[in-house]
């Protein structure tokens, strides 16, 4: 493993050298590559023409690749602003915007559309052509390929719903879009190519290890991939479970019974490594920008469980008021002072992996799959291997106190207004109870993934969307556009690009067609079928 990761870094420089130039506009009809330095003799030696594409969009994940533009700044635009912050994980200690931005609901579009603009611009581009450059040449880079644009492109409809996806880069359909069930059981296909054509290879070629030093979100290894593809699977067929049940039992139990596996021992994850070459853009916003602190709900939940994770999350308050402390920053205040950037701040810094998939999610997965009778684990059982997975994850070896213990979340008391205080909303402990209902058991999985699944705000944004767990707190104060916004059930999905109305009116009008309702902040996605969490299928 170190081996093949120190080979990554003899090419770490091509891949800051292979820039795609597209139009941000949405109108995918400019796919052009600008090599930058590296000569067709370096694209033709030891697979460097798959790999370095490959390179490009498994950093492409979590938008941190210079492109001629500077690093780190695309990161904080496709996720810190808004799923990190939405999720209930972090907030800026800054007064953004005198105070009024994304955090209640005054949606900024230049935030909002950079997920949108980013992706394809420049990575589903790279995918597009490595699907092409692979599909005939390479069959175990091809199978990567595809699993990395599901990990890439779900992530885009879970922000917006409708997207533009069977029809990228396809002039004669008028790069139509898809709806968001369309895409998502598209998502399954690719996952069915996947899996067959790696399955294939790796029967046919045992000890192949082309791609071994381009990874650097696993291993190296094929079989490794396809574990991954599985709990891709597991995913995004849970996501669909209130819209479809049928489809989600089906796909959850295609990939629980692969002969490969899933994602299961505490150490198995998927995560860009800063082994590579990459840094963590997180870590730089974190401890060079000072923009990312401790939630509200995070400092509710993690202080009330006396969380041993805590310590590994967040550093205690710098303030000397709060010394030794935890305390974090409610949403939707429009506080316009710096009075809380004494605060607890993250620990990641720019040398950690940023982590895309863990065993410990795959757990909590097969715990709501045995409580929806999916399968015959016991749901309590995959609970607490789940909670364990992520203790141990973090380098917590005692879990027995945690697994029994009976805390709950603590009323948030905010350090400089007295009116941002609030009592806690989350009422579960962190102690499986068997005898339970079904709603309480829900919710205890979804806390504790929430918990486990930290800093990944786009997949906890989801998932609390997806069935109202964990209880956060609500903005104080709602300025989403015409009241788009409900202040309990929070915020829905991102905007469109605003630029779309009017550089490609076609095109906008078609997305919102495929949406299904109004472009706003309050549309419910269809797919992922947004309901409260007692609504049992």
């Amino acid at each position: 493993m170190d081996e093949e990761k120190s080979g990554m870094k003899r090419y770490s420089w091509i891949f800051g050298g292979l820039l795609l130039l597209a139009s941000c506009t949405g109108d995918f009809k400019d796919i052009n590559t600008d090599l930058s330095g590296v000569t067709d003799e370096d694209l033709q030696i030891d697979y460097n023409e798959h790999g370095i594409r490959l390179g490009i969009i498994q950093q492409g994940i979590y938008f941190n690749y210079d492109y001629g533009k500077g690093k780190n700044w695309p990161f904080q635009l496709t996720q810190n602003l808004n799923a990190d912050m939405f999720s209930g994980y972090m907030h800026d200690g800054k007064p953004l915007n005198g105070g009024s931005h994304n955090s209640d609901y005054n949606l900024q579009d230049g935030w909002n559309s950079a997920m949108w603009g980013h992706t394809y611009s420049y990575i589903f581009p790279q995918i597009y052509q490595s699907e092409n450059a692979t599909r005939d040449k390479h069959s175990g880079f091809f199978g990567i390929t595809k699993i990395l644009k599901v990990e890439v492109m779900h992530r885009v409809t879970d922000y917006y719903g409708s997207i533009v996806y069977t029809h990228f880069a396809d002039p004669d359909a008028e790069y139509a879009p898809d709806t968001q069930e369309a895409v998502y059981k598209e998502f399954f296909c690719e996952l069915d190519t996947a899996g067959t054509v790696l399955t294939d290879y790796v029967e046919s070629n045992p000890e192949a290890a082309e791609f071994s030093r381009f990874d650097i979100l696993m291993d190296g290894k094929y079989t490794s991939w396809i574990k991954f593809a599985n709990s891709l699977r597991m995913r995004l067929a849970m996501r669909i479970a209130l819209a479809d049940k049928e489809k989600s039992r089906s796909e959850f139990l295609k990939a629980f019974n692969n002969e490969y596996g899933v994602l299961e021992a505490e150490n198995e994850l998927v995560a860009v490594s800063t082994q590579s070459g990459y840094t963590n853009p997180l870590g730089e916003l974190n401890l060079v920008w000072n923009e990312t602190y401790m939630s509200a709900p995070m400092e509710s939940i993690m202080n009330g469980y006396e969380d041993p994770r805590k310590a590994v999350y967040f550093a205690t308050c710098q303030d000397k008021a709060y010394t030794g402390q935890y305390r974090g920053i409610r949403q939707g205040t429009c506080f316009s002072h710096t009075s809380y950037l004494g605060l607890s701040k993250l620990q990641t810094t720019q040398k950690t992996d940023a982590i895309l998939m863990t065993a410990a999610e795959v757990w909590f997965l097969r715990a709501e799959a045995a409580l929806r009778d999916w399968t015959s684990e016991n749901a309590g059982t995959c609970y607490e291997r789940g909670v364990t997975a992520s203790l141990r994850q973090h380098g917590i070896s005692q879990t027995a106190d945690y697994l029994n213990s009976d805390k709950l979340a603590a009323d948030f008391v905010d350090t400089y207004d007295t009116e941002n205080n609030i009592k806690a909303r989350c009422t579960v402990s962190p102690k499986w109870i068997e005898t339970a209902d079904r709603d309480t058991k829900l919710e205890k999985i979804m806390t504790q993934k929430w918990l486990a699944m930290f800093p990944e705000g786009c997949e906890a944004w989801a998932e609390q969307r997806r069935t109202g767990y964990p209880r956060l707190f609500p903005v104080r104060f709602n300025h989403s556009k015409d009241g788009c916004v409900d202040t309990e059930i929070m915020i829905r999905r991102l905007n469109f690009p605003g630029g779309l109305q009017t550089e490609n009116p076609e095109q906008y009008r078609a997305l919102v067609n495929a949406l299904g309702g109004d472009d706003n902040a309050g549309t419910e996605r269809q797919t992922c079928c947004d309901q409260p969490c007692e609504k049992w299928p």
